[in-house]
């Protein structure tokens, strides 16, 4: 799924990532003037990982009880991606800019679609006792 509206997208890089709210939202703001605000349960509960995504997309996972989780630390990878280590021990998804930019223009498709599954599955977002 690509919502790119050109190849100028292609070369677009976060000029700011930040933490906010004591590690419950990551800014994300790109040279182009795009900016993302992310909580940190909907980062979490589409990590790029194996773990979330599975190797194939019906292995994908949904991932109950993330509703009070926070990001602790960003890692840079290299000059394309962070890692977040988050504070449920969460920390090998690689989230590239490209994921932001996509993930972030998507999100209230992606956050609706994350809740279906809740709903369907008998999850709930709030973590188990």
């Amino acid at each position: 799924m690509s919502t790119r509206e050109n190849n100028d997208d292609l070369d677009l890089v976060p000029e700011e990532i930040r933490l906010t709210d004591e590690g419950r939202e990551l800014i994300v703001t790109f040279e182009n003037g795009e900016q993302f605000i992310f909580t940190s349960e909907f980062l979490r509960v589409t990590s790029p990982s194996a773990e979330v995504q599975g190797h194939h997309p019906s292995q994908r996972k949904t991932v109950p009880g993330k509703r009070h989780v926070k990001i602790t630390k960003i890692e840079p990878a290299g000059n394309y991606a962070v890692r977040l280590i988050f504070d449920d021990g969460h920390d090998t998804g690689i989230f590239t800019w490209d994921y932001f930019l996509e993930t972030g223009r998507n999100m209230e498709k992606l956050w609706a679609d994350y809740l279906e599954r809740m709903r369907r599955e008998g999850l709930s977002r709030d973590p188990v006792e």
